[in-house]
């Protein structure tokens, strides 16, 4: 048998790139960057104490405010690591309508996504992106041991990857944000929820799952788990611990496992170890709490569920269907109706959303869901969608807009949303239900943060959620006027409803999230249900007696129904982690009398800001050599730049490359230049001779990357053109034997794809096409002939079980000339291993793949298993010629597993496949290993 490994790549490539899994504050799990905004963008930049703010003209005012606050809250954010300045620049970015943010290294930046959540913490979005992103700058500051890293960004970048697990970053960086101000999501029970759903149902996680997750159950998520974890250090060990830990990693840096190992330097137990502990108290904490609770048990009005489901947001549209937004580990997001016998009707999938959203009214739903811009992805928006029970149909309401939360009267004839503008101003909208536009925009003069409004039967009165940096406030208009019902408080009020005349609303008054109402009249609260985890989302039967919920169980969101019987509200009972953390910074609320200084700030120009020099690397090339680079890359993601030498191991000798990429412009300019030494050989007679030589190579290409959603349903198309130009310096003896140039040979490609969203358990797209035509050819040298022109197809279909996949791929070249043995279509597994009978003609690619198993196993430190995948292949070659349906060329099985190896975050995907050779090729069976990551 032949070994064949598929990925030399790997190690440099996860050394250079793994802690590009760091994410900070985020409502969407997205890896940094490398996205553009359109040209029509203009910036500016304040400079101040060691900050760059770079942003767009219309976040004047917001710019000016940042600069303020992080210059006074950084000495806090950073005291407890002993890190007091620092240098770094921060792009305000108000094009998207996702919320996020994060900081990187190569280059050292920070990104804060202005456009603020719907459903997010009760302080200012900007105040807490701030506190969060400046913990993670001066993590990397205590790492790195400076504040000026000179050409080392990407060393020290992978390096923090493969030392510090994400979880402390993430979860030192949530401590921080509780402990400094009087929000953060240590403050908030259902962030930390499903950790404390599974303990308390005798649900315990390995570390590796609760670190990792898992493809078939909730689990805490790494950001949680740092959290109880780091909260639980500082409890222990003090206010210093955290400065302790990164210390002794900067100063012992060849080590493996360096964190459990100083982790337990300073506390006596590994991470796995220490973990255990802190599971092991806080299941103790919370079991207290539950005791002192008084819960009831809701019966479940949807099917029981073999994975993680949910079924958001549960309305009752008839007396016998409940309509919900149904997401699980096997489906996305759609449309469900649920019968009395908890069977469902499937309706439609949607996109993806900001956040789980849709409203009802008579017979209508109306929902909102992101659009990117086909070619800068830094700009996206929020567009409302509505569908029509009566006639069954959907369409698109709004385009280009940035509306959120779209919500209907009870009579379906009004529809109001939140508009988020350019300069971050939030406004109520009324907008017309068949054409989309906006009949009256409500003042909001004091420029609050509104979130999730909701309008009454038939449309007369609105009520919504405000946020501010003083907290959450719900509101009610009636008549024109605006009134407080419940005045700013750190509670998490969130979707408020009608109960007749009363609205109901999610908070956690008693330390546990449930579904409370507030009285008009008088603006008394009281609560409607006693969730035992937590209960969201509250709706009003039909008969106005009762009301639905989401009741938040082990698997997820559920179903469930309650009698509107309000009761007085518990006394609180809230475990707080974070309270030993925040009485050893006594710092009280940061963002406490910011000053109001005005900066000087400046035109930014892109192009006086290209380069951008920031690491010496090494990296490989698409031949394997190994290359040493100097890089660069500007800040708004604008142009990559390169130069270095690589090495040619068979040669034994030195390249010279360089080359840039310039993405500003809507299509893509690149080249590639080298210096590089070549080896050929030729016949004089019966002698073959060798030649070697050294040629500069310059490669161009101008690409058109363009790709939009509609629904659930996925786009894209790609077309290039690029050519290249050779000159090469032979020894005079060759010479007159080879030509000395290669002038311009052009490539031409058009490629197009089509996708349905797949869910997380799926092996394949359930239905996807992708299609590619390339052509190559040599107009503009008269001394070479030849062309070649390729198509390649793959399409996808659903297998005969769930997350079953079938893929069928055909692909055809024609070629002459000088390019008659080139090949650049798909080919037969085992093709490098099979001696060749005639040239490349086409293909028939069979697969079919499906899940075994998601076993969620820890294998001590050495790796965790999130499942084995299996497969089946047939595949034929020059199909005719060489074999027909009945006889493949090669066909076979193969074995795969994602998994995450010592302890690191990449997900490693390792496989085996076993490939039998037709007969008559007279070829033994070939082993091949396949070794690939992700993030």
């Amino acid at each position: 048998m032949i070994f064949k490994n598929s990925n030399t790549k790997l190690i440099i490539s996860i050394l250079t790139t793994i802690l590009s899994s760091i994410i900070s504050v985020s409502c969407f799990g997205q890896i940094f960057d490398s996205e553009q905004n359109p040209l029509s963008v203009k910036w500016k930049k304040i400079y101040t104490n060691g900050f760059s703010i770079i942003y767009p003209t219309e976040l004047e005012n917001d710019a000016q405010r940042m600069a303020n606050t992080i210059n006074k809250i950084y000495p806090f954010v950073g005291q407890s690591l002993g890190r007091q300045k620092t240098t770094i620049p921060i792009v305000l970015q108000n094009r998207g309508t996702v919320a996020n943010g994060f900081v990187q290294l190569a280059p050292k930046k920070s990104q804060f996504y202005t456009t603020p959540p719907q459903q997010f913490d009760s302080q200012d979005w900007l105040n807490n992106l701030a506190v969060h992103e400046l913990r993670h700058v001066a993590q990397f500051d205590k790492i790195t041991g400076s504040e000026k890293l000179f050409l080392t960004e990407e060393i020290y970048f992978a390096y923090m990857g493969i030392t510090v697990p994400t979880w402390f970053f993430e979860g030192d960086a949530v401590s921080t944000e509780t402990s400094l101000t009087n929000a953060g999501r240590g403050r908030q029970p259902s962030w930390i929820m499903p950790f404390r759903t599974s303990l308390l149902s005798s649900k315990n996680f390995s570390y590796s799952k609760a670190y990792f997750g898992s493809n078939k159950g909730q689990t805490p998520g790494y950001y949680q788990l740092g959290y109880l974890m780091s909260s639980d250090l500082r409890k222990n060990y003090g206010k210093g611990i955290m400065d302790s830990l990164l210390s002794d990693i900067h100063d012992k840096p060849i080590r493996l496992y360096p964190f459990s190992r100083s982790l337990k330097n300073y506390t006596g137990k590994n991470t796995k170890d220490y973990y255990l502990k802190t599971a092991a108290q806080i299941k103790s904490d919370w079991q207290k709490q539950d005791d002192q609770n008084k819960s009831e048990n809701y019966l479940s009005l949807n099917r029981p569920a073999k994975y993680a489901s949910n079924y958001y947001l549960p309305t009752e549209i008839s007396t016998t269907q409940i309509l919900a937004l149904k997401q699980t580990k096997g489906d996305v997001a759609g449309f469900v109706l649920v019968n009395p016998d908890k069977s469902e009707e499937r309706l439609f999938k949607i996109a993806y959303q900001e956040q789980p959203w849709f409203s009802y009214g008579d017979g209508k739903i109306v929902w909102d869901e992101i659009r990117y811009d086909p070619r800068y992805k830094q700009r996206s928006y929020s567009v409302i969608c509505i569908y029509d029970f009566a006639t069954k149909t959907k369409k698109q309401l709004t385009f280009k807009s940035r509306y959120f939360s779209p919500a209907l009267s009870g009579d379906g004839k009004k529809l109001i949303a939140v508009q988020i503008d350019l300069r971050n101003k939030s406004n109520l909208i009324v907008l017309d239900t068949q054409s989309g536009k906006i009949l009256e925009t409500i003042p909001n003069p004091e420029n609050l943060i509104l979130q999730t409004p909701s309008l009454n039967a038939n449309g007369s009165k609105i009520t919504w959620i405000s946020v501010s940096e003083k907290g959450k406030a719900l509101w009610l208009s009636e008549n024109g006027k605006s009134t407080k019902l419940i005045a700013e408080t750190n509670q998490q009020l969130s979707r408020p409803m009608f109960l007749n005349q009363n609205i109901a609303f999610n908070a956690h008054l008693s330390g546990v999230d449930n579904v409370y109402e507030v009285l008009v009249a008088d603006k008394k609260i009281v609560v409607l249900t006693a969730a035992k985890f937590g209960a969201f989302n509250p709706n009003l039967s039909i008969d106005g007696k009762s009301i639905l919920f989401n009741n938040y169980q082990l698997m997820g969101y559920e179903i469930a129904k309650t009698p509107v019987d309000p009761k007085p509200v518990q006394e609180n009972h809230f475990v707080y982690f974070g309270e030993a953390a925040e009485k050893q910074e006594n710092s009280r609320n940061v963002f406490d009398k910011i000053p109001n200084e005005n900066y000087d700030s400046k035109p930014y120009k892109p192009l006086a800001h290209l380069f951008n020099f920031h690491s010496i690397s090494l990296s490989t090339d698409d031949d394997d050599k190994l290359n040493l680079q100097l890089k660069s890359n500007d800040l708004l993601n604008t142009f990559d730049f390169y130069t270095g030498i690589g090495y040619d191991d068979e040669l034994r000798k030195i390249e010279y490359n360089a080359g840039f990429a310039y993405k500003a412009l809507y299509p893509v300019l690149s080249a590639t230049f080298k210096n590089r030494p070549r080896l050929g050989y030729y016949r004089q007679g019966t002698v073959i001779n060798k030649a070697e030589w050294r040629e500069n190579y310059l490669k161009i290409k101008a690409s058109i990357p363009v790709s939009f959603s509609a629904y659930n349903h996925n786009y894209s198309f790609v077309g290039e053109v690029g050519t290249s130009y050779t000159q090469r310096n032979f020894e005079a003896k060759e010479a007159l034997l080879f030509n000395k140039n290669i002038n311009f040979p052009m490539t031409y490609q058009f490629g197009f794809s089509h996708s349905v969203r797949a869910a997380e358990r799926d092996v394949a797209p359930k239905w996807a096409q992708t299609v590619t035509f390339s052509y190559f050819n040599q107009p503009f040298d008269k001394s070479l002939n030849g062309d070649l022109f390729a198509f390649e197809s793959n399409f996808y279909f659903p297998g005969i079980a769930k997350s079953h996949s079938f893929t069928a791929g055909f692909n055809y070249q024609k070629t002459s000339g000088t390019l008659n043995f080139n090949n650049e279509i798909n080919t037969v597994y085992g093709y490098n291993q099979i001696t060749a009978k005639s040239l490349l003609r086409n293909t028939l690619l069979l697969n079919y793949r499906f899940p075994i198993a998601f076993p969620d196993l820890e294998i001590g430190s050495l790796a965790y298993i999130r499942n084995f995948r299996g497969g089946f292949f047939s595949h034929y070659e020059n199909i005719g010629s060489e074999t027909n349906l009945s006889q493949p060329k090669t066909f076979g099985l193969e074995l795969r597993s994602s998994m995450n190896l010592l302890r690191y975050q990449p997900i490693v995907d390792l496989g085996a496949r076993l490939v039998f050779v037709n007969q008559i090729y007279n070829q033994n069976p070939i082993l091949e290993f396949t070794f690939n990551y992700s993030f």
